[in-house]
């Protein structure tokens, strides 16, 4: 028997029917829905007179459009937003799906509730209508995100027809500074090889230093597979991920968590096994990035300057749009960037270690006067679990804005935004035009990164931060 990557097993303990040589219907274990689109197939399912085929294995939250103020209620900030909680709400319980309502304690970001609570689990397959669903990869198992209308055939048949992409194994070698992070990591791949970069290939990280990361770490390496373009992102399971699964509230116990391990231990490439291609990182000399243009693939290192059109990797005409865009000029030191606005949250980097990292920067702390600084928790657990480590007094005494749980400003759909051409510094995955409101100009970086621009008030690294006395 030929040696096998992890995709192609994954494929195969999913694969119903090959339809022809390049696409198969594949079983579809977990279908997630939200309430920006989850409404819109739920309903036109009951509107078929079809009905969900196994209730048990869906779920859905409500993260995208609802507010993350105190307080919060079904009204949002977006105009029509309440419609699409309630139209949302009313379906899911038709259906009989579990929903994480906005009250819910485990309501959340549904790319953090799902491994939070165990809901994706290594060697499954899981859909939602997002593109960030890629992010659960990091447990093992193949995700991938699907319009509304896939969506509602997964939910009607359990299946779906489904393209077979190619292999990619990216290999992290050396040894990762202090100071770089999963999100650093991500940013430099889109950087070296483009936005495109990954396009058609399910993209298997392996090597040292993903072996290093802790699965929060791998959560946000994966999440931006879909800035490269890649169908999908994942990592093969380990103890890590066993340690990180242990007990969650849809996790296997007792005897079946034993029986599950056993399976999972097998869930690796085998020696030998081909991709379709292989790119091999030495990540030793990594230092913190930041985008500069309007592309997650427009990045350098914090200490480097705006580059030259040659430099940048993109098209004279993108580099002048993303310029222009920018109001930057080739050569500017990136460091002596002033900014408007720091946001740390999204299905990026709005964990229980990215808030801890932040705050840990943020200690002792003010943020610059004239900026305004948001951070919103992933799901209602973390937020908790951060206030019981006092991690929002530290947030809230530096001048942050202390949010309850959702996507919040990761995207501007005509709701809360920030200002028209405010440049803003953001733990987000996307820093494309009016992301964050119209005409915002938005630089992508790590959550430490954000933390410690908030404080000086430009663009600028951990590195940079004067030391605190003695006592403060």
């Amino acid at each position: 028997m030929s040696a096998l990557t992890l995709f192609e097993k994954l494929w195969a303990s999913h694969l119903v029917h090959e339809l022809d040589e390049s696409t198969a219907l594949i079983a579809i274990d977990r279908v997630f829905l939200h309430e920006r689109t989850g409404s819109v197939a739920l309903k036109s399912l009951a509107e078929s007179g079809r009905s969900v085929i196994d209730p048990g294995r869906v779920f859905c939250t409500m993260d995208h459009i609802v507010d993350t103020q105190r307080g919060r209620g079904d009204d949002t900030q977006l105009p029509g937003g309440k419609h699409f909680i309630t139209e949302t709400r009313a379906a899911a319980r038709a259906a009989g799906i579990t929903l994480f309502d906005v009250p819910d304690p485990r309501q959340g970001i549904v790319h953090v509730i799902s491994p939070e609570l165990g809901i994706v689990l290594p060697g499954t397959t899981v859909v939602c209508p997002d593109s960030h669903t890629c992010t659960q990869g990091a447990v093992g198992a193949f995700a991938w995100g699907i319009g509304s209308t896939d969506a509602e055939h997964a939910l009607a048949t359990g299946t779906l027809r489904v393209r077979k992409p190619k292999t990619m194994r990216v290999r992290l070698e050396g040894t990762l500074a202090p100071s770089a992070t999963s999100k650093d990591l991500a940013i430099a791949l889109i950087a070296k090889y483009g936005s495109v970069g990954g396009n058609g290939y399910a993209v298997e990280f392996a090597g040292p230093v993903v072996q290093q990361l802790d699965m929060e770490a791998r959560l946000t390496l994966c999440n931006m597979v879909t800035e490269f373009s890649a169908v999908t992102g994942f990592i093969a399971p380990d103890e890590t991920t066993f340690a990180y699964l242990r007990g969650r509230p849809y996790s296997p116990r007792d005897q079946d968590w034993e029986l599950a391990i056993q399976h999972w231990r097998q869930l690796r490439s085998d020696e030998g096994a081909i991709f379709d291609r292989e790119l091999s990182i030495d990540v030793t000399s990594l230092t913190p990035m930041v985008t500069w243009g309007t592309s997650p693939q427009h990045a350098v290192p914090i200490s480097a300057c705006v580059p030259s059109v040659s430099e940048s990797g993109a098209s004279p005409e993108a580099y002048q749009r993303a310029l222009t865009y920018m109001a930057l000029e080739p050569g500017m030191p990136l460091r002596e960037l002033e900014i408007g606005a720091a946001f740390i949250g999204s299905c990026t980097n709005s964990r229980l270690t990215d808030l801890r990292r932040a705050a840990a920067v943020l200690r002792g702390r003010r943020v610059a006067s004239g900026v305004r600084a948001i951070c919103v928790p992933g799901s209602m657990s973390v937020k908790r679990a951060a206030e019981s480590e006092g991690i929002d007094q530290i947030f809230s005494e530096a001048g942050f804005e202390w949010r309850e749980s959702g996507c919040s400003m990761c995207f501007f759909a005509g709701g809360e935004r920030f200002g028209e051409k405010q440049r803003v510094i953001s733990s987000t995955n996307r820093n494309f035009e009016s992301r964050q409101g119209p005409q915002t100009r938005t630089h992508i970086a790590s959550p430490e990164t954000v933390a410690a621009s908030a404080v000086l008030g430009r663009i600028t690294s951990i590195t940079d931060l004067p030391k605190l006395k003695i006592g403060q």
